[in-house]
């Protein structure tokens, strides 16, 4: 896997379900990050703590005439951009900044939440729905930090 240039654009909390909103800072625990909540139980946990999702997922889908606006709009905790999902697979790490690093657990599935914002989801976005990711170090976020793939 070659070097990518990447960054966080942006970091979000919510109290549960879409959107979450962004915030300047956020501390990210084992079981996420501090502040954010889950709607249903099967969202969340320590195999679902982090969501990442990319600026380019939400530039494709606007190319299918789906009007959302980052960061934020489907959930996500971290949106990214300059990482290339398509070299990514679960079991990389991903360090986040300086402190956090996660490890990608499995593709997101998109669930029938995202319904409220196109009634073509989840179907819309398979194949370009993001990662849940473990925590495998904790620390503090902020958009603007530089995003590393590690070495596998």
């Amino acid at each position: 896997m070659g070097p990518m240039s990447a960054e966080i654009v942006a970091v979000c909390l919510g109290p549960g379900g879409i959107p979450k909103a962004p915030v300047e800072e956020a501390q990210v625990e084992r079981l996420g990050l501090v502040g954010d909540g889950h709607r249903f139980h099967l969202h969340g946990g320590e195999d679902r703590a982090v969501c990442l999702i990319s600026t380019e997922v939400y530039e494709s889908l606007r190319e299918d005439d789906v009007t959302c606006e980052p960061p934020g709009a489907f959930g996500e905790n971290v949106l990214t951009r300059g990482l290339d999902d398509h070299a990514l697979r679960p079991g990389d790490r991903l360090a986040l900044g300086d402190e956090v690093v996660v490890e990608i657990h499995d593709v997101r599935v998109p669930c029938k939440t995202l319904k409220s914002i196109d009634p073509r989801f989840p179907d819309l976005l398979l194949g370009r729905s993001g990662w849940v990711c473990r925590v495998v170090e904790p620390g503090t976020l902020r958009p603007g930090m530089a995003i590393t793939v590690l070495a596998r």
